[in-house]
């Protein structure tokens, strides 16, 4: 029987601070996350080349090189604890014994750094979701969902400390609705389709981590926010809406935890906060360390929470300095010491204060991760029983919390955006109260998109 979420682990805002977790998880080389500590998670890949058959030997010996470099590096900046996410590439995925090879040796270069000089680390491992190669996808039957079952277990044999994925149940109706500004789809997307496939894969996964003795870290709704993030940024959706979807992207990735995950969780799951106030997990977060990889408007306000802070991900390319991954490493290496000086000095709350304050009166995406705004999220996510309640409950919570902010002049919107805010507000409040009653409309609507058998529909 999964988990119920009833009540909050951290009840008051300032209960959520960085390097510090209700609920601390230990993983790996000794590494305790949550624990009075926040540590680097370096993610890399590959530089532009070819993933074949022929230049597999060329692919290992890139990770072969950035494995050294972490060793080095992680001596020369005197890390107290360091996490590796690997992010498989999909033809990684898709040919399992190439995801495991890369693990073991990932795996191999931190065991090195913990004999020779006591580098306290994990591994993380996140296969690529690639159950929706073909459209409409396929999520728990065919050769997709086996081949990715067999990455999970072949890394899970191979080194890895803690699994995670990004997956994409819903993703097919979150995509379009979502381009549509249609408010109805999205919660559709999210809070039916998205929790019933995040149930069937998580309940496998945690069942392969005690299988093998692993950590199930979490999931990310990275191809649903982070998309609407993007768009926002481009002028294509507007703020409030990527706003909104943020919040209720966060009861599907809660699912996980139901399902026996606890952390920490995805470095790209910016609905973290309120994971973490739920929950009492760890959460990795990303920003303005991590603009490599994408820019984003909530730079500072991320690492308010975080117990691992990440790069989200570069490429083993040359700067002036050497690779990237390692000038990388040195940013997130001396981001990790301010974080850890604060807690040192009692003068966290003070620092943390900067780094919200710093961005949320900019943006309503950043404000709606502030930590009173994930508590109040968070809360209204707990008062309701179906994930579907749960969903419509966080983003009209967080409709709220934009519109008192735009009264109160703490957050200026433009006139297009408070607009927008009035039209979501409206269709958020016209939502039936049961799930199946929108399941009948959407399905008339979206219905070529999906198959109802890959949601038990």
């Amino acid at each position: 029987m999964n988990r119920i979420f009833s009540t909050l682990s951290a009840t008051h805002a300032s209960d959520l601070m960085f390097g510090k977790a209700p609920v601390p998880v230990r993983c790996g080389f000794g590494l305790e996350l949550g624990g009075g500590k926040v540590f680097p998670e370096i993610n890399f890949t590959l530089p532009t080349m070819l993933l074949d058959e022929e230049s597999w030997q060329s692919v290992v010996a890139q990770y072969e090189e950035t494995g050294e470099m972490i060793e080095r590096a992680a001596k020369r900046l005197h890390l107290p604890g360091l996490m590796v996410e690997f992010e498989l590439l999909p033809p990684m995925t898709e040919r399992p014994e190439w995801g495991a090879e890369i693990t073991a040796l990932l795996h191999k270069h931190l065991q090195q750094a913990n004999e020779n000089y006591g580098l306290r680390s994990a591994l993380r491992v996140t296969p690529t979701d690639i159950r929706d190669v073909n459209r409409p996808p396929k999520l728990r039957t065919g050769e997709e969902w086996e081949t990715l079952r067999q990455s999970f277990l072949q890394c899970a044999g191979a080194g890895a400390d803690v699994l995670s994925i990004e997956s994409v149940g819903g993703k097919e109706v979150n995509d379009e609705a979502m381009l549509y500004g249609d408010v109805a789809g999205v919660i559709f997307a999210l809070g039916v389709l998205a929790p019933r496939d995040m149930e069937f894969l998580w309940n496998e996964i945690v069942s392969i981590c005690s299988t093998h003795n692993l950590i199930p870290g979490g999931d990310s709704a990275c191809g649903f926010a982070n998309t609407a993030m993007q768009l926002a940024s481009q002028g294509m959706l507007p703020e409030v809406f990527a706003s909104v979807i943020r919040a209720a992207s966060a009861v599907r990735s809660l699912v996980a935890y139901e399902c026996g995950a606890y952390g920490p969780s995805k470095d790209c799951a910016y609905e973290g906060p309120i994971i973490k106030a739920i929950t009492g997990a760890p959460i990795a977060m990303e920003g303005k360390s991590a603009s490599c990889a994408h820019f984003s408007p909530v730079g500072n306000v991320a690492a308010a929470m975080c117990d691992l802070w990440s790069n989200e991900s570069v490429q083993n390319i040359r700067l002036l300095s050497g690779s990237a991954p390692e000038a990388y490493l040195e940013l997130l290496a001396y981001d990790c010491r301010l974080f850890n000086m604060a807690l040192e000095k009692g003068t966290e709350q003070a620092y943390q204060n900067l780094l919200v304050e710093s961005d949320i009166h900019i943006s309503p995406q950043a404000f709606v991760l502030s930590p009173s705004s994930a508590i109040r999220i968070a809360s209204a996510i707990v008062k309701e029983r179906t994930h579907y309640r749960q969903t419509v409950a966080a983003a009209r919570e967080a409709a709220a919390i934009i519109n008192e902010a735009a009264a109160n002049a703490v957050l200026v919107l433009s006139t297009k955006e408070r607009s927008w805010l009035d039209r979501i507000g409206k269709e958020l409040a016209s939502l039936p109260d049961e799930e199946n009653t929108l399941t009948d409309l959407m399905k008339r609507k979206y219905g070529h998109l999906f198959l109802y058998e890959s949601y038990g529909l």
